[in-house]
């Protein structure tokens, strides 16, 4: 699965000179209407975020007419009757706690169309036997109103949906505490008003062994306090880990969610994904960044409220000295690409409100990651533009389509309309949580590399068409461009050569 990547520092800018390059002046212009303007936050969580752990939707208290009944009183009954009966069929769990086999694989292995609703109080427990619940290939299950919690599956595995098979549906169910994903996914998978709620590696993984998921739904769920494992910790560096992790998902829609308390990040797109709709959702108090879009592709990311995420992890790297700009949406690595169809040609980041946060958005390339480095810690995987490493090698590699198309490129991001709020006295930091980054490495390795020098961190800074422009500033905001030493107030940050945030308003007043 995804690995984190890592910051490789900018070789011409130790810390010391990041430290002294630091001011605290910013400039203030006269306010103004703002068109797409994001609202003003009040503090509170929105009246509609889907708090569906609190009060979970209720099942049917009697089976439906056709439905074959499950007793929980009969250890396997569940896995049994989908054995014997035939595909498309409706199977309800009574009130209770239903077990499998006590084998480690015993798993439920639905057939195509079956559809298994939980009566009220209906739990499938793994008793910390089992590693999965419901795995196989067959399409269009449906899982609904049913609790499943306590299964033990190993890292990078699921426990619903073990297979990520297609046309899964999972509404209004609580999966929780288990180990490894609560939910994998497939392609054309909906997954609604279900809550993915302490789970030991991610809340859901949308990832597919040899293929791509597309046509994805996460709508309306609450995703909250998963990676119990810490994983960071127990294995340094290894990107695994979150509210909810999706990889070479090509089309989805991820909307309405409350993506809370969980350790590490909350939302993370690894790896060459395409056309994400990111809309409406809260995503609050993550230890990590709330948002990170990473190696992918042409996505719309709007009207979300994103709040105190990644006071824990930005906290952890200011402590050790690290200048780097640890952001709460991170682009890493990733831009609109218009040759990749999707329904937008750019990332679009607009009418959101980013409020006391560690830091505000970062748009980063790492200058020795690209197809075919050994700096490439997605191991294996190649762009979009050209899918095949192979290709990626010297001597062609410095010379056109190549050079370009070998390079995920962090281009065509357009930032506007959002409001950004920080108060340090929140927040509770005095330094290196109140920036906002464009950004790139000094290209040192490997040494056939045609990427070294500053002509990455002069391309993403000044080339590639990287906008912000009509946002709201509240609070002593400062800027980093081009590599971590450059930190600037709002005036050179506007100025030449960067000239960004035309028409935006700043007032460095707002907060501690």
């Amino acid at each position: 699965m995804g690995i984190r990547k890592r910051h490789w520092a900018w070789a011409a800018a130790p810390l010391a000179l990041a430290l002294l390059a630091a001011t605290g002046c910013e400039s203030t212009q006269g306010a103004r209407a703002k068109p797409n303007a994001a609202p003003a936050t009040s503090g509170a969580l929105p009246t509609s975020v889907a708090r569906v752990c609190a009060k979970p939707a209720a099942g049917p208290a009697t089976a439906p007419a056709g439905a074959v009944t499950v007793d929980p009183a009969v250890v396997g009954d569940l896995a049994a009757k989908t054995r014997s009966d035939p595909p498309n069929t409706t199977f309800w769990l009574r009130p209770g706690e239903h077990r499998l086999d006590p084998d480690r694989y015993a798993q439920v292995i639905p057939k195509e169309g079956d559809r298994y609703l939980g009566a009220p109080g209906a739990v499938l427990d793994g008793r910390k036997k089992n590693q999965y619940a419901f795995g196989g290939t067959a399409r269009n299950v449906t899982i609904r109103y049913l609790t499943v919690q306590g299964f033990v599956a190993p890292q990078n595995e699921g426990v619903v949906n073990h297979d990520s098979a297609d046309g899964w549906v999972v509404e209004h169910a609580t999966i929780q505490n288990n180990s490894g994903a609560g939910l994998m996914a497939g392609a054309h998978q909906r997954v609604r008003a279900s809550c993915l709620r302490g789970n030991g590696q991610y809340g859901m993984s949308a990832y597919k062994t040899g293929g791509r998921v597309s046509d994805l739904v996460v709508e309306g769920n609450e995703i909250v306090g998963n990676n119990t494992g810490d994983w960071e910790r127990r294995r340094p560096g290894c990107g695994c880990t979150g509210g909810a992790k999706f990889w070479a998902v090509n089309g989805a829609d991820v909307r309405g969610n409350w993506v809370h308390d969980n350790r590490g990040t909350g939302l993370w797109a690894d790896t060459d994904n395409n056309d994400f709709r990111i809309e409406n959702n809260v995503l609050d108090a993550n230890d990590g960044a709330a948002l990170i879009y990473e190696t992918s592709y042409n996505a719309v990311i709007r009207n979300n409220t994103i709040r105190r995420n990644n006071w824990v992890e930005g906290r952890k790297a200011a402590d050790r000295g690290d200048d780097f700009p640890f952001a709460t949406v991170y682009l890493s690595e990733s831009g609109g690409e218009p040759r990749i169809r999707a329904r937008t040609d750019k990332i679009e980041i607009y009418r959101n409100v980013l409020e006391d946060n560690w830091n505000g958005i970062t748009l980063w390339e790492n200058a020795d990651r690209f197809c075919n480095s050994p700096a490439n810690t997605s191991s294996g995987e190649c762009t979009l533009l050209v899918r095949d490493t192979d290709r990626c090698v010297r001597p062609v590699i410095a010379t056109a389509p190549l050079y370009a198309d070998c390079r995920w490129k962090t281009q065509r991001v357009d930032i506007h309309g959002n409001r950004f709020v920080l108060d340090k006295s929140v927040v509770t930091c005095t330094a290196k949580c109140d920036r906002m980054a464009i950004l790139a490495n000094y290209g040192t390795y490997p040494d056939w590399s045609p990427y070294q020098g500053e002509r990455v961190a002069t391309a993403i800074t000044t080339k590639q068409h990287n906008r912000w422009h009509d946002n709201v500033y509240l609070g002593p905001w400062k800027f980093v461009a081009h590599d971590p030493s450059r930190i600037l107030d709002s005036g050179q940050w506007q100025g030449t050569p960067y000239q960004q945030d035309a028409g935006s308003t700043f007032d460095p007043r707002t907060g501690g």
